[in-house]
């Protein structure tokens, strides 16, 4: 993102969350925490000036290579990695067959976010594009997911399934979504109050572009390829391959990861905290 001290600054005010910024040495990525558990990070923006700050997803691989392979075979594109990150994992970067970025994590001393579906925490991933099909076939072919579909008349959407477990969603923008709205993964963060939480941003960062809604959904702008932090990746060294997304990275000043909707997607209501188990 462009301004790291203000995001950091928003997050501890909106969360709670505890952050230090980073040297040098780990290009100024900050790692939040939240009861000394790791929640997510936060760095300075490595795409083109005009990107958006963005949320990104990483999801977790007991292989990264192996997996980058498979992205490939699939008709995905990596675009960085995989590559170290000095002792606490190996990741790679990224975009899926509908254009969405995300990120992969094979853990090493870091096994991801350590805090996951209660307040101040990431609660859900999902991935929203115009390509339900084409975003199935592709995430099923490189992480095996099964599907448990909910779609209706007017929408589709399914549950990321792995060993029947829910780990985050997938769907497709619904009708009346501008045409220019990008493939893009988003994150959702628990709190006590969707209503007071919109309310508080209003004046921690710019109004919303909508009111919360009961099932608020949609990614925000493509996230831009970035480099994780020594220890923010992927999630806890429970979860299966493929389970883990862990929110933060590389350029997100938001509560807008889980509020950019530009469109909203279905999905199971707040209350059902089983994130793609981070």
């Amino acid at each position: 993102m462009d301004d790291v001290p203000k995001a950091i600054a928003f997050y501890q005010a909106m969360f709670g969350w505890d952050i230090q910024a980073g040297g040098p040495e780990v290009g100024g990525y900050a790692i939040a925490h939240r009861d000394g558990r790791i929640v997510a990070g936060i760095s300075p923006k490595f795409g083109p000036p005009d990107a958006p700050s963005a949320w990104m997803t990483y999801l977790a691989a007991d292989d990264a290579d192996a997996v980058a392979e498979k992205i490939k075979a699939a008709g995905g594109q990596v675009v960085q990695g995989p590559m170290d990150v000095m002792e606490e994992g190996r990741m790679a970067i990224a975009f899926d067959t509908t254009g969405a970025a995300f990120g992969l994590w094979q853990g090493g001393k870091t096994t991801g976010i350590g805090l996951a579906n209660e307040t101040g925490s990431l609660t859900w991933n999902e991935h929203v594009s115009w390509d339900f099909d084409a975003g199935r076939a592709f995430y099923r072919a490189v992480f095996g997911y099964d599907y448990q579909d909910v779609s209706g008349d007017d929408f589709r959407y399914a549950m990321l399934m792995v060993d029947g477990r829910e780990v985050g969603g997938i769907g497709q923008y619904m009708a009346g979504t501008p045409a220019e709205t990008p493939a893009a993964w988003s994150a959702y963060f628990a709190v006590d109050s969707t209503d007071a939480a919109v309310a508080a941003s209003t004046w921690r960062a710019r109004p919303p572009r909508r009111p919360p809604r009961g099932a608020p959904t949609s990614p925000s702008t493509a996230p831009t390829p970035r480099w994780p932090p020594p220890s923010s990746a992927a999630a806890a060294s429970s979860s299966p391959p493929g389970t883990a997304p862990t929110a933060g990275s590389a350029s997100s000043p938001t509560t807008r990861a889980p509020s950019s909707p530009s469109s909203p997607a279905p999905r199971p209501p707040p209350s059902r905290r089983q994130a793609a188990t981070l």
